[in-house]
């Protein structure tokens, strides 16, 4: 991926940092936006390229960590850095275990800023891949009509036409039918990618067992 293909976003109160910052990461081919507040940072709209977000611990008002998962919410696709010339390890720590990528100590070692970068711009594509897939889905899930859905359901947990239609009370041949449309619509060969749909969109398979 290219450097201009991405975008950083820095987010702290002190403008020699900003300043600082955004001309280190410009000068290496990033895009970059500097924000004072994340209060204005949670005014952007419309973020849909790769990218990560460099966050002050201590601004004013709420903490950097306080604030950690309205801001992952709201743009689940930009993993943070965080940057504090005043953390400590278990502030580090509780950080991480929110899904940071990395907390780094002001003033910041350049190596360590880039490697940072790297890590989260990575995860950034994968977040924007995994979604796009899970937009897919739905998409196409919703193409089903209500009887479709129910029968795709009954599918996914192994069931033969036969069971599924003595389950509805319906024509064998008619769940054949019906399943024959949900493969055409979703695009698929196999029970087995059917499932693989299911599981990546959290639908759960209605069997005798569990009715």
């Amino acid at each position: 991926m290219e450097k201009a293909d991405s975008k950083i976003f820095i987010i702290d109160d002190d403008d020699e940092i900003l300043q600082s910052l955004s001309l280190l990461l410009k000068s290496s081919g990033y895009q970059v936006e500097t924000f004072p507040s994340t209060a204005q940072f949670l005014e952007t709209e419309n973020i849909n390229c790769p990218g990560c977000i460099l966050l002050d611990v201590f601004l004013g008002g709420k903490t950097g960590l306080e604030l950690q998962v309205e801001i992952e919410t709201k743009f689940e696709c930009l993993p943070i850095i965080f940057i504090t010339g005043q953390g400590d390890i278990p502030m580090s720590v509780e950080a991480m275990k929110k899904g940071a990528v990395n907390f780094l100590q002001k003033p910041i070692d350049e190596k360590e800023l880039f490697n940072a970068i790297d890590e989260a711009l990575q995860r950034s594509i994968s977040l924007i891949s995994k979604q796009t897939e899970l937009e897919k889905f739905k998409s196409l899930i919703s193409t089903l009509t209500a009887r479709e859905y129910e029968i795709f359901r009954y599918v996914i947990t192994g069931m033969l036409n036969k069971q599924i239609a003595s389950e509805l009370g319906i024509a064998e041949h008619t769940v054949k039918n019906h399943r024959l449309k949900i493969t055409e619509k979703l695009g698929v060969k196999s029970v087995a990618e059917m499932i693989c749909i299911a599981d990546k969109m959290n639908i759960k398979g209605v069997s005798i067992n569990n009715i």
